[in-house]
């Protein structure tokens, strides 16, 4: 079931073809889309049920590093530093002065002189030279791309799991603990893209196998299973959450993809905020859900019309395992309306839609 590929490998690459995985090409990396088995659907359920893990070590890993590492880090990007406390992480974005996105990213503050960054696999050079650029004298800025691995465990059964192996549970939610584990030091953080409760581990890129194995051996009498990236897709949309080079991009702004809530907008400056601003209520495209009433799945780029009037484009769109009906996201027109009904332009056929309010199903509170 393997496709042969060319990109980067994760340290756990050997793990990924023993078990059969249908692998592609993830920002320059080869990365698992499902296993044997019952692959997405199989996956999906398994985490919105039980639990399943991912390889996410593909993600960046840079660390801003001396006097003022965190001021520094927030002058650049949108989220407010400033709200959260050492041993907590935030979801936050890097702009370009026009207010498209570089990359969305998450900050783990370790303290005033020390912060740990997760970009995007594609964009972690690009991000690490923005800052490098700009950062003062006494700081540094370090790409660590291939010292970390990350293995995200997500689903109801995520506590008992890591419970299993010694590791720590139950903290708040975005926050993270620094544990040892077999002589390891691993990051706990209780943070994912799944929407379920979960955590994510950060760990030394040579013990990334001992703790998947680990892992797998617990999981298995849970009903648990290795996951791809395909269900990882499936699960996020069905939450409504932004995928950076499709729902964000440097074309697309934070006001325009519904993540203003990321944005620290009583900060006297970040990259791209005079532009922000001046967007902020005045967007002449807006992200919205669409939920098929046909039968269809939405592809990005798709084009999506009310009442025979173009309004915009699909930018996310998948069939959801949950739903069993196709769902999406759109950049559309601000005049359209949650309620609205619209027509989507899936290779040449309409395909029915109602405009809804993200997240597309609900979980228990994680």
């Amino acid at each position: 079931m393997t496709n042969p590929t060319s990109g980067r490998t994760s340290p756990l690459h050997e793990r990924h073809v023993a078990l059969g995985a249908k692998m592609a090409d993830f920002g320059g990396w080869d990365m698992p889309i499902e296993y044997p088995g019952g692959g997405v659907v199989a996956e999906h359920t398994a985490v919105r049920e039980r639990v399943g893990i991912f390889d996410v070590s593909h993600l960046g890993k840079a660390t801003v590093a001396g006097p003022g590492a965190a001021d520094f880090v927030n002058s650049c990007f949108t989220n407010d530093l400033r709200r959260i406390q050492p041993g907590s992480a935030q979801y936050t974005l890097c702009c370009t002065e026009t207010g498209g996105t570089v990359d969305d990213l998450i900050a783990y503050l370790r303290s005033d002189e020390d912060v740990f960054l997760i970009p995007n696999a594609a964009n972690t050079a690009h991000v690490v030279g923005l800052l490098t650029a700009a950062a003062p004298d006494g700081i540094g800025v370090t790409d660590r791309h291939e010292e970390f691995a990350i293995i995200a465990v997500q689903g109801p059964r995520s506590d008992e799991l890591l419970q299993a192996l010694g590791l720590p549970t139950g903290h708040a939610y975005m926050s993270f603990v620094d544990t040892d584990w077999h002589g390891q030091r691993l990051t706990v953080c209780r943070t994912g893209y799944t929407g379920e409760r979960g955590y994510e581990l950060v760990g030394p890129w040579a013990g990334a196998t001992e703790v998947w194995d680990a892992l797998v051996r617990a999981m298995t009498p849970m009903g648990g299973l290795p996951c791809g990236l395909g269900s990882r897709d499936t699960l996020r949309t069905e939450m409504g959450y932004a995928l950076h080079g499709q729902d964000l991009s440097p074309e697309i702004t934070p006001v325009q993809a519904r993540v203003g809530w990321a944005v620290g907008w009583k900060k006297e400056s970040f990259w791209g905020r005079d532009a922000l601003v001046a967007e902020r209520g005045h967007a002449t495209r807006v992200s919205h859900g669409l939920l098929v009433t046909g039968r269809g799945i939405p592809r990005p780029h798709c084009a999506v019309s009310k009442q025979g009037a173009s309004v915009g484009e699909v930018t996310s769109g998948t069939f959801s395992p949950t739903l069993k009906q196709g769902i999406g996201l759109a950049l559309l027109a601000p005049d359209v309306a949650v309620g609205d009904a619209v027509s989507i332009d899936v290779r040449g056929r309409a395909v029915e839609a109602t405009v809804v309010k993200p997240p597309f199903i609900q979980v228990k509170p994680s």
